[in-house]
């Protein structure tokens, strides 16, 4: 990181202690080095704050709705003071890492029932995260591709065989 990636960082996990102590939420934000999903493309380097503390399912919500909304204030707030863009990814107790491990892997097993029935599959509507992460999964995968559909809250991955034309 450099030094106003480290200044962003700072802002940020000071912004999102504030909030939290708003919130009368008792925990700690501590960084994490590295990107959450790995990725071999060229992205842009992004901060990650992990909160840690006792009885935090309330931080994370239905579905992670709650810290969806949560990590977007605190991306507008640091925006606003720095007039500046950078990625900023708020977990809870490595919810995010935990979910995203979890969908890695049930991209393997659909991409594989996929290159066997030689039949499209449409995942669950997801958040744009959520999606990436399972675009990112089969993206070297050799018998499927992936594509997204829907629109707003109904956007969903379709994992499709390759050789098979899409609709």
């Amino acid at each position: 990181m450099d030094e106003n990636e480290t200044e962003i960082a700072e802002l940020a996990r000071a912004i999102l202690e504030n909030l939290l102590e708003l919130m009368g939420i008792t925990a700690s934000v501590n960084p994490v080095p590295g990107a959450l999903v790995e990725s071999k493309e060229e992205v842009p380097s992004s901060v990650t704050l992990n909160v840690e503390g006792d009885d935090l399912g309330i931080l994370i919500g239905r579905r992670g709705q709650t810290l969806s909304c949560l990590q977007y204030l605190v991306r507008i707030i640091v925006g606003h003071q720095k007039r500046v863009w950078l990625p900023i990814v708020i977990d809870v107790e490595s919810y995010k890492q935990r979910r995203c491990n979890a969908l890695q892997t049930m991209a393997w097993r659909i991409a594989e029932q996929v290159k066997q029935r030689r039949e499209p599959f449409a995942l669950e509507p997801m958040p744009a995260f959520d999606r990436r992460i399972i675009h990112i999964a089969l993206v070297d995968h050799p018998d499927v591709t992936t594509e997204s559909s829907g629109e707003g809250e109904a956007r969903r991955v379709v994992i499709v065989p390759k050789g098979l034309p899409s609709d």
